[in-house]
């Protein structure tokens, strides 16, 4: 463990040395060219009377981006050439350059003295522990001596810095004196009791003082040295029984020494070490667990030091001051919220991380750059609350009380007061949205089965958060809209919980869509209290439309779907048409967005059409019964003609989707249902007795008219859509003649009695007269050419099965007069076609 502790020190210091190093240097080089007109060096060439002091200190005006831009603007004076000559010799120093010899040779061996000669204090005092040869006090006496000894020695070097030709020395030896006086005062205070709480806490607060004075006389390597020291102190001592107060403000001062050392140097990269340590201490701390009561709170103290207190005065840069900011606060709050947790969801540890809060809300009422670090602490908060298990009402509702307080209420009034941020809006609605589903979790089990006023006034309370920021957004200039909206949804969804708690199940679907219906036909500006409602009826939808796709599936696969498969009227009515109601309206409200007006249609459209097919079909097993073969074929072409009327409707009214989405359902529903599935002429379906007068008029009636209803729609569409539509007029018609013709012999059942040569005949004589007529139609200039192709088709495939299939039999004569006939058949086909050709033409 040592020796990686030694290794990792090693590596850390040669990094930093190097890359200050360069720096420092360049800058004096700068600023003496500056001040005096010296021409720079050569790259690699050392000024004259600098030949041993490659880096001495900077003073602390002389650090951070100020100075830096100061002196990079002064460059424009120098002669021609000059600033493009220093730019080039700023990027070649940008990377430094590895020499195995300069690391090993030169730099290395004085700072792994140092660190050596602070292991080496440590370790002897650990050595005098184990071998029992001194007494805590003279133990701790030495340890503190030779610290002493050691920045002593320091300050020597730094005086004779002409003679020692090398400020590392001076460092080094400070680093290492450091260090060691750290271990000795914490070994005094808290391993041996020598001295009392406030004398060790004296003791180290000098330490730290003269780490941070010492830092500033020797340079930032001495100060990562003595601080690094610090903080490795505790762990390479290693005292069983640690007195946690002592430690803990013994690691407050290590990290906020280094937090100030970092800020007064414009280094925040030491700040954020700085905060990482601290924070990966309090999480051992945390993880080894607390006995007494007081622990705990000095603990919980050190967390919210950490998470707040010094991110707050960290004085980081813009972007990586939120990141660190954000990270240290969302630390220390996950962190107090483990400790909330160990200790039993206690008033101690809740008020702790009140305490948090309270620290980061008034940094924040300070600093506008603070709130996103409160804003992580509150989403930590709403999740511990939620995670509760078992808190009563009465403490249960203190604490809700206090966090909305602490983390609604701050950003409430700073939207009051117009000096609200997007940020303040996205707290108060997510710290409303985690109490109510915190109450939700704890005290509600489902909907409510008897009147909860209680429960309903505490979620009204939480969605009067969520309205509050919407409110008072409007106040404070550059809130993001989206998260107002996102207020108002969150508000829109506590109260009805809150609504829950107090009317009806059967009641509540209908409830968010009146009132979602209402805020869009009057304001229609509450978008995101529209959603969620809206989004709340689409889930109460879901189960009986759930249901009926389920057994329209089936019904797919040809299964036949009956009553008792779909969903009942009730909950169709209660459930399904609020979505509805409320996306008819919501769309007639005028929403600007087209994509979601298309949704909001769809949503409609497919609401109303699935509650009228199941009152449909309800009603007609009511009235005509429930007989598969009985009423199928009826009860098919009834809801087709249905499709059929819904779109005229619709189209007469100018709502062009819908009608034509009504017409091809139409056509498909038919196509697959009637004409392949359930066809009477394969399938065992009842189509009525009487020639004419039955139910293959209503089945084949339905989609002629379909597709007139497109065909006129859609005329001036492509050409390709215009034949398609003729030929299917052609198959549909030629269907429905096939259809009678069988009926006419075989009854009500077609598929029941076989096919006598006399009706196979008549098939074919049917699509001669079929073709002859779509010929006339064609010719007359009003079905087009597609007419006359099919016409032609049909004809020579009615030809084709005369001759081929019903002659088939004959022999000797009379085969020789069928194809005879079948010649002068054809020439009587291309005779006649030409004829009406011509016809048409003149």
């Amino acid at each position: 463990m040592e020796g990686l502790v030694v290794l990792a020190l090693i590596g850390v210091v040669a990094f930093v040395w190097r890359r200050v190093s360069r720096l420092e240097r360049e800058l004096a080089q700068l600023r003496s060219e500056l001040r005096g007109g010296v021409s720079r060096p050569a790259p690699g060439a050392v000024p004259a009377g600098r030949a041993m002091e490659p880096d001495l200190p900077v003073p602390a005006a002389a650090h951070g981006p100020a100075a830096d831009a100061a002196a990079l603007a002064g460059l424009s004076s120098g002669p021609p050439g000059a600033l493009h000559e220093r730019a080039a010799g700023w990027g070649r120093l940008a990377v430094p350059r590895f020499d195995f010899e300069d690391v090993f040779g030169r730099l290395l061996p004085i700072w792994v003295g140092g660190v050596t000669l602070a292991v080496a204090g440590i370790f002897l005092v650990r050595w005098s522990i184990d071998a029992g040869l001194l007494t805590p006090a003279v133990r701790v006496l030495l340890a503190g001596l030779f610290g002493l000894a050691l920045v002593g020695g320091a300050e020597a070097a730094f005086r004779w810095r002409e003679r020692v030709a090398d400020p590392r020395v001076a460092q080094a030896l400070a680093g290492a004196g450091l260090a060691t006086l750290y271990a000795a005062f914490y070994l005094a205070g808290s391993a041996y009791g020598l001295i009392g709480s406030g004398a060790a806490f004296v003791a180290l607060a000098g330490v730290t003082g003269a780490a941070i004075g010492l830092s500033f006389r020797f340079g930032l390597p001495s100060a990562i040295l003595a601080l690094v020291g610090g903080f490795a102190a505790p762990a390479l001592v290693g005292s069983e029984d640690a007195n946690l107060p002592l430690l803990t403000l013994y690691l407050a001062l290590v990290t906020a020494g280094l937090a100030f050392t970092g800020r007064r140097q414009g280094r925040a990269w030491l700040g954020i070490a700085a905060l990482a340590g601290g924070l990966g201490w309090g999480a051992l701390l945390i993880a080894g667990g607390t006995e007494r009561t007081p622990e705990t709170a000095v603990l919980g103290a050190y967390l919210v030091l950490l998470g707040a207190v010094l991110p707050a005065l960290s004085g980081t840069g813009a972007r990586p001051g939120r990141l660190v900011r954000v990270g240290a606060s969302g630390l220390a709050a996950l962190q107090l919220a483990i400790l909330v947790q160990q200790g039993g969801f206690g008033g101690l540890e809740w008020g702790l991380y009140m305490l948090l809060g309270a620290a980061l809300a008034w940094f924040g009422w300070r600093e506008p750059a603070m709130r996103e670090a409160n804003a992580v602490a509150a989403a930590v908060a709403m999740a511990l609350v939620a995670l509760w298990p078992s808190a009563q009402a009465q403490e249960f509702g203190l604490v809700a009380g206090g966090l909305a307080a602490i983390f609604a209420g701050v950003p409430l009034v700073q939207l009051g007061r117009a000096a609200g941020r997007t940020i303040d809006v996205a707290q108060a609605a997510l710290v409303a949205l985690g109490l109510a589903i915190a109450i939700h979790l704890r005290f509600i089990d489902g909907l409510a089965d008897a009147p909860s006023p209680g429960l309903a006034l505490a979620l009204v309370a939480t969605a009067g958060i969520a309205v509050g920021a919407a409110l008072l957004a409007g106040r404070s200039a550059g809130i993001d809209p989206r998260w107002v909206w996102t207020a108002q949804g969150i508000a829109a969804i506590a109260a009805y919980d809150a609504a829950a708690q107090v009317l009806p199940e059967g009641a509540m679907p209908w409830a968010a869509a009146i009132v979602a219906a209402s805020f869009a036909l009057r304001t229609g500006r509450a978008f995101g209290a529209i959603a969620a409602l809206w989004a709340i009826a689409a889930l109460w939808a879901l189960d009986p439309l759930g249901t009926w796709l389920r057994a329209g599936l089936e019904g797919l696969v040809g299964v036949p779907v009956t009553v008792e498969k779909l969903p009942a009227l009730r909950t169709v009515a209660l459930d399904l048409l609020p979505i509805a109601f409320l996306s008819a309206a919501w769309r007639r409200a005028g929403v600007p967005h087209a994509a979601l007006r298309r949704v909001l249609e769809a949503a409609a459209f497919a609401g109303c059409l699935v509650a009228v097919h199941v009152g449909f079909r309800v009603l007609f097993a009511g009235v005509a019964g429930a007989d598969f073969v009985d009423t199928g074929v009826v009860e098919r072409s009834l809801w087709q003609a249905l499709l059929v009327g819904g779109a005229w409707l619709a189209l007469a009214r100018g709502l062009t989707r819908a009608g034509l989405a009504l017409a091809i359902g139409a056509l498909l529903h038919f196509g697959w249902f009637s004409l392949v599935l359930h066809n009477p002429l394969w399938s065992e379906q009842a189509v009525g007795p009487l020639p004419i007068a039955n139910a293959l008029v209503a089945m084949y009636a339905a989609p002629l008219a379909a597709l007139l209803l497109v065909g006129h729609r859609l005329a001036k569409e492509p050409p390709w859509l215009g034949w398609s539509i003729d030929a299917a007029t052609m198959a549909v018609l030629a269907a429905f003649a096939l259809s009678e013709l069988r009926q006419a012999f075989a009854g009500s059942l077609l598929m029941a009695p076989p096919v006598s040569p006399t009706e196979d005949l008549l098939r074919s004589f049917t699509a001669i007269v079929l073709a002859a007529l779509f010929l006339l139609w064609g010719s007359r200039g009003r079905g087009g050419r597609t007419w006359r192709v099919g016409s032609l088709a049909v004809m020579v495939a009615a030809v084709l099965k005369v001759f081929l299939v019903d002659a088939a039999g004959l022999e000797g004569l009379g085969r020789v007069a069928s194809f005879m006939a079948l010649g002068f058949s054809l020439i009587g086909i291309g005779w006649f076609y030409n004829r009406q050709l011509r016809t048409a033409a003149a």
